[in-house]
């Protein structure tokens, strides 16, 4: 009997533990735990990454994401008229529930189906604070099934090379899924704010670990990005100890992060009771999107059945003692610049351009396999002229493409960013459209010349 007496308070003292300990027992087993207060956001990311397509989107609460309060249909076409169509739609809708709301929250009793139903959404009894609440907090996301599995078809070409990374680094490999969520495995993706790549570095970080100049860009490297993300990453685990911390920082910056931690300790209670000024919807579900993302990831043949990757990218790689333009490395190694182009993502525009040389201590990355790089890299000819102009003009048009902002188009061409909005004169929010064609004006550096060119001929003709 006293044996089994111990056996039977040892059993109910695991399960207190158990149950006490139930979110430090997951952190142990994964760094990346699921914390109970974000299962309905995880959920909620999961539809909108995998289950609709972008011809839907959700009407919901932007505090509560368990509750969705309708599921809408878009037009997909990103023409002006379908996206102002659109935008008249989810304005009308969230006005609907918004009535609905505020009629519950000044004590209507439901009155048909559709009262009902957005009543039930909130549980037994909610108060009718909740409902009043509710009706501010209403919000639209576009689900993104098409442009997530493109980025699980494009993820192929690097993933592995990416986990290696991380594992060098003694990171967590399951943060190779992260860019599922910052830009979809898009490496040319450039944001509003002028981040790139597929880790949608800004100017700032990127160039505390990189090389940002007017003819390499190495954010838009998959690889060489991911050494500065894992470096990025690393800083902010070292110093917030957690990674749904180190995540969100991300995000949402370092040393607002830290301010949250001193205050309020853990991740839980951060996303539940931090009221950072900029602690946003994006910064508060930017944890849950990442194990949503990871989820869908690993996961891929549940989502998405059938799904065929772009095969792994091989490379050599040349090292570069000199500069060199980009015509002669075409010629020199026999391959055709866009090839050469598509292996290079960080050589900018005005490399290709002819207005910039690839620079020296560049490694040049080639076809493995059907290159002898040695021998080539021996004979590599010198850059045989520097001057700018000496190169061809610059190009006359760019055609604005997603993502683009005024002053990633800028860098991209090297030109300033008023260069470009007086050259189009644009009004002074320099307002740009998908689609549209901004005219590229000749380089600083171009014009600077002529000038020098014209003052010396009028001094030689005065007579100086």
């Amino acid at each position: 009997m006293r044996n089994l007496h111990l056996c039977l308070c040892y059993a109910v003292m695991l399960l207190l533990f158990s149950g006490g300990m139930d979110n430090s027992v997951a952190a142990a087993s994964d760094p990346f735990p699921s914390y109970r207060v974000i299962q309905d956001n995880v959920a909620f990311w999961k539809k909108v990454y995998a289950e609709y397509p972008s011809s839907k989107g959700l009407i919901h609460d932007s505090q509560d994401l368990g509750v969705i309060y309708e599921v809408i249909s878009l037009e997909e076409n990103d023409c002006r008229d379908n996206a102002e169509g659109n935008e008249r739609l989810q304005e009308a809708v969230k006005e609907k529930y918004r009535h609905i709301l505020i009629a519950l929250g000044q004590g209507r009793i439901p009155s048909n189906q559709e009262e009902k139903r957005v009543a039930a959404l909130f549980g037994k009894a909610p108060s009718k604070e909740r409902f009043t609440l509710a009706a501010d907090n209403i919000r639209f996301q576009r689900c993104l099934r098409e442009r997530f599995q493109a980025g699980l078809v494009r993820s192929g070409r690097y993933l592995e090379q990416i986990k290696a990374i991380f594992v060098q680094y003694g990171l967590p490999s399951d943060l190779a899924y992260l860019p599922h969520v910052e830009s979809s495995y898009d490496y040319e993706a450039y944001s509003k704010a002028g981040a790139a790549g597929i880790w949608q570095l800004i100017p700032a970080t990127g160039r505390r670990f990189l090389t940002i100049s007017s003819a390499i860009d190495e954010r838009r490297d998959p690889i060489i990005a991911t050494h500065a993300a894992a470096k990025f990453l690393q800083g902010n685990y070292r110093k917030l100890e957690s990674w749904p911390l180190a995540l969100t920082a991300y995000n949402h910056g370092l040393t607002a992060m830290l301010r949250a931690k001193n205050t309020l300790v853990t991740y839980e209670r951060i996303y539940q009771g931090y009221e950072g000024s900029r602690f946003g919807f994006a910064s508060r579900n930017f944890y849950a999107e990442f194990l949503a993302a990871r989820e869908i990831a690993k996961n891929h043949q549940k989502y998405f059945p059938g799904l065929c990757f772009d095969k792994p990218v091989q490379t050599k790689s040349v090292f570069l003692k000199n500069s060199i333009n980009a015509k002669t490395a075409v010629g020199h190694f026999t391959i055709d610049a866009p090839t050469l182009a598509a292996l290079n993502p960080a050589i900018l525009e005005t490399v290709w351009q002819g207005r910039r040389d690839i620079p020296r201590g560049y490694s040049l990355h080639l076809p493995q396999g059907r290159i002898k790089v040695g021998h080539l890299a021996a004979t590599l000819p010198l850059a045989t002229d520097s001057s700018p102009t000496s190169r061809q003009k610059s190009p006359q048009a760019h055609r604005v493409r997603p993502g683009d902002t005024i002053h990633a188009i800028a860098a991209r061409y090297d030109v300033s960013a008023s260069q470009l909005i007086a050259h189009n004169q644009l009004d002074r929010d320099a307002v740009i459209r998908v689609g549209q064609k901004l005219q590229i004006p000749p380089p600083q550096d171009e014009r600077q010349t002529k000038k020098s060119k014209t003052r010396v001929a009028s001094k030689n003709a005065a007579g100086h």
